[in-house]
């Protein structure tokens, strides 16, 4: 559809006086350009190229960038150009060759004329820039990487776009009049709780640290943030992400280790901000239905820092103290992302605060709830779906999955040879499961922790960033594993421990076949009940059958379940 030229000249006023005499589309046509040096990279788009990089020059943010190259097109449009620039920025910060200097301007997931035949066509220009060396991976490669699934460069949602312009006004607000009350964003797998957190705080660092000096078009969405009074507010103010999920944690630190204005100790576990005791001016808290409530820890060592934090922070140790109390303790003013049906374990913090928490933020005008789906392309109704399958409600025998590849599959080798196959042509694509089966192997104690259809498998050696280890193709994933992340194709086992009863038509739970001992593990209280360890077990697997971005295979271990089941999915 396009028919794409790029320019090349030095960043210079001489060299961009030169090329602008000699291009009549250099003050009124829409373009896509980028300056950079060997380590460094912005990405721009403008209808007035010359005057666009005189400002540049005049600037002193890109006094060090060397080299412009300029695309442009007969059929480009601003709405074209500005979709362009969003992926460009995207991949070079996923991408290893380049820092990328732009601030979050605000750009939405936009729709537009032959927005599809022209991204196909944007696939052309991305080889291009690959042939000249400017990115040193392909398009598939940059996708399926965790810099690009967490970049804060993102193009947002409505929705996502809506609730962090409602987080600025408030949190604002709230600055000038030294009030503290948390804003609560609820959301649903799939509809980027994590990348409104990034966002949100690579957007108030640049409002911070640059200003009126970003340069932003006065049409971005966020560009009023930027001009005077903002950034004042702003000047000083501390910011940590609190992450309680200790492998997306790590990642997590990578991808802001990389990002200019955040740094990798900006994203703490709930005990790291305890042990501390530093107080901070805004915490963002990824997950916080994930925090703790004073039960037993997954270690000794962390039973006896809850403890110590608990005496530290308050005086005594109130068994009734949750980390979430640790947050609003260290925190001036607290931003909370939750999603109340992906509670796992009894040790999280109690669904009924979670919701106390929805409620008072609600009532309050402090709530924001994400509705469109990022993982699953039209998938709002497949997410809704399983949740009523995995759950005592009664779904109806339906097929709402569009393009999505849904298969129920009764051989769990042949599902395991498409998940291997998927794996070698997309990438990304992982067998997990639910917690059914003991974990054996750790320590190197044994070669495999179960066997299913002859085939013996082992839990994942890693539990910190497993679905990029090398050896994770081998491996079967637990939730502990894969919340938070995507994959490409999600090859999901339903584990021993959830069964179906033919008489009452229920889900019903084999308790001796649950093997998360933290996950059935009674906290100070009343004793868990069966009830409620269902509906943990069946969180885990509206959790694992929302992982994958392309489709998800599964297969059910126990007989009554699979004939129960296989009516509600399409069969492989």
């Amino acid at each position: 559809m396009t028919n794409s030229k790029f320019e090349h000249f030095p960043f210079s006023k001489e060299h961009v006086d030169e090329w602008s005499q000699g291009t009549p589309k250099s003050t009124n046509w829409p373009i896509v350009y980028t300056i950079n040096n060997d380590s460094e990279i912005y990405v721009g788009e403008t209808t007035n190229a010359a005057s666009r990089m005189r400002q540049h020059i005049q600037g002193k943010q890109k006094l060090n960038l060397k080299s412009v190259t300029v695309v442009f097109d007969d059929s480009f449009n601003k709405s074209v150009c500005l979709d362009l620039e969003s992926h460009l920025i995207r991949y070079f910060a996923a991408d290893d060759k380049f820092k990328v200097l732009n601030g979050n301007s605000g750009i939405t997931e936009a729709d537009y004329f032959q927005r599809h035949e022209y991204r196909q066509a944007f696939n052309e220009i991305f080889d291009e820039l690959l042939r000249q060396g400017l990115l040193t991976r392909s398009v598939p490669e940059l996708i399926n990487s965790d810099f690009f699934k967490y970049s804060p460069f993102k193009a947002l949602t409505n929705d996502q776009a809506i609730a962090i312009e409602q987080i600025l006004e408030t949190l604002f607000s709230d600055l000038e009049n030294k009030q503290n009350q948390p804003l609560v964003v609820q959301g649903n797998p799939g509809t980027g709780k994590t990348i409104v957190a990034v966002y949100l705080i690579k957007l108030l660092v640049d409002i911070q640290s640059l200003g009126p000096d970003a340069g932003l078009d006065e049409d971005s969405v966020f560009s009023d943030y930027f001009q005077a009074g903002y950034p004042e507010a702003l000047g000083g103010k501390t910011i940590g992400f609190v992450v309680p999920q200790q492998s997306l944690r790590k990642t997590l630190q990578k991808v802001f280790k990389k990002t200019p204005g955040l740094n990798k100790d900006m994203v703490l576990s709930p005990f790291d901000l305890g042990k501390a005791g530093k107080v901070y001016d805004l915490l963002v808290v990824d997950e916080a239905h994930r925090l703790r409530q004073r039960s037993n820890q997954e270690a000794a060592s962390q039973n006896k820092s809850f403890h110590d934090i608990n005496v530290k922070l308050f005086g005594q140790d109130d068994k009734e103290t949750t980390q979430l109390d640790w947050v609003r303790k260290l925190s001036k003013h607290q931003v909370l992302l939750v999603d109340i049906d992906q509670t796992v374990r009894p040790g999280d913090l109690p669904r009924e605060l979670t919701l106390q928490l929805v409620k008072e933020a609600s009532n309050r005008g402090r709530f924001q709830k994400l509705v469109s789906q990022m993982r699953i392309p039209h998938g709002s109704d497949y997410v809704e779906y399983v949740s009523q399958v995995f759950s005592k409600r009664s779904a109806k025998n339906s097929t709402p999955f569009g393009e999505y590849d849904v298969k129920f599959f009764d051989s769990f080798a042949e599902m395991d040879e498409a998940i291997k196959k998927l794996d070698a042509k997309h990438g990304l694509s992982r067998v997990i499961a639910g917690y059914g089966w003991p974990w054996v192997s750790q320590g190197g104690k044994a070669t495999h922790d179960f066997t299913i259809d002859g085939i013996p498998l082992i839990w994942n050696r890693t539990a910190t960033d497993w679905i990029n280890s090398p050896t994770s193709h081998e491996e079967v994933g637990s939730i502990h594993t894969v919340q938070g992340y995507d994959l490409n194709y999600a090859g999901v086992i339903v584990g021993p421990e959830l069964d179906f009863d033919s008489q009452t038509q229920e889900l019903r739970i084999i308790k001796e076949n649950y093997h998360d001992k933290k996950g059935k593990q009674n906290n100070p209280g009343p004793k868990l009940t069966d009830d409620e360890l269902l509906g943990f077990i069946c969180n885990v697997y509206r959790v694992l059958m929302t992982r994958g971005i392309r489709g998800t295979y599964f297969y059910v271990v126990n007989p009554e379940l699979r004939a129960h089941l296989r009516k509600f999915f399409p069969l492989a």
